[in-house]
C-alpha cells in the first residue's frame, strides 16, 4: 500500500515540469526549516522550561527574585539565556543532550523534592562543567569582560575580577549559587580539573 502511494507520487511529478518539481521541493524545504526554527525558540522559552513540575517546583522556585529574575536595570535572563548556546551549531548540540532530561522526566528521576535535592550536586556538576569546558559561553553572551569598568566595582569585586584576569578563572569559578541554590557535597568547580573526568 505505502509502495503503491510512493509509485503515484513518483508517476505524478514525473508528468511535471522541473521546475515545479523544485519549487515544490524548496517550499517543502522553507516549511520544514521554519518549523524547526519554530520549535526551537519555543523550547527557550521560559514557559517550555518551566512546563513540568519538576522544573517549575524547585530550579524556578529558586530563581524568582535572585538578581537574573529581578534587579534595578530591568535585565532579565529565563533559562535558556543561561543554560543554551546562542550559536546555532552548539544550540543543537545542546538541545539534543537535553533529551536524556525527558528520560529523567519518564523516570522520575527528580520528581519529588527530596530526589531533586538527592541529585542536585551531580546536575550541578553536569553545569559546571558545560560552562568550565565553554568559557561560562552563556554568561558572556550578557557580561562582556571588555566593558566591565573595574572602577565602578566594589573595591572585593574589582578584587576578585583581577585576580580571575590573572588566573585565566572563568565565570562559573565563583559565581555559583546566584541563580539557584549552591549544592552540598562536594568541592565547587574552581576545585575539579573536569579535563582529568
Amino acid at each position: 500500500m505505502i509502495r503503491e502511494r510512493i509509485s503515484k507520487i513518483g508517476n505524478w511529478l514525473a508528468r511535471r515540469s522541473p521546475w515545479f518539481v523544485l519549487a515544490l521541493g524548496g517550499a517543502i524545504v522553507v516549511v520544514l526549516a521554519g518549523g524547526a526554527t519554530a520549535g526551537l525558540k519555543w523550547t527557550n522559552t521560559e514557559s517550555f522550561c518551566i512546563s513540568c513540575h519538576e522544573m517549575r517546583d524547585n530550579p524556578y522556585a529558586e530563581f524568582k527574585d535572585t538578581p537574573h529574575d529581578r534587579n534595578r536595570s530591568g535585565v532579565r535572563a529565563v533559562c535558556a539565556d543561561c543554560h543554551v548556546p546562542k550559536e546555532p551549531v552548539a544550540m543543537l548540540i545542546r538541545k539534543v543532550r537535553a533529551t536524556g532530561e525527558l528520560w529523567g522526566k519518564l523516570t522520575g528521576y527528580i520528581d519529588t523534592p527530596e530526589k531533586y535535592e538527592e541529585h542536585r550536586y551531580k546536575m550541578a556538576l553536569n553545569v559546571w562543567k558545560r560552562m568550565k569546558l565553554t568559557d561560562s559561553r552563556e554568561c558572556r553572551n550578557c557580561h562582556t569582560e571588555s566593558a566591565m569598568d573595574l572602577e565602578l566595582q566594589s573595591e572585593r569585586a574589582r578584587n576578585r575580577h583581577e585576580r580571575a584576569q590573572r588566573e585565566n578563572l572563568t565565570c562559573i569559578d565563583c559565581h555559583t549559587g546566584i541563580a539557584h541554590h549552591e549544592p552540598e557535597g562536594g568541592p565547587g568547580p574552581q576545585e575539579i580539573d573536569f579535563n582529568a573526568r
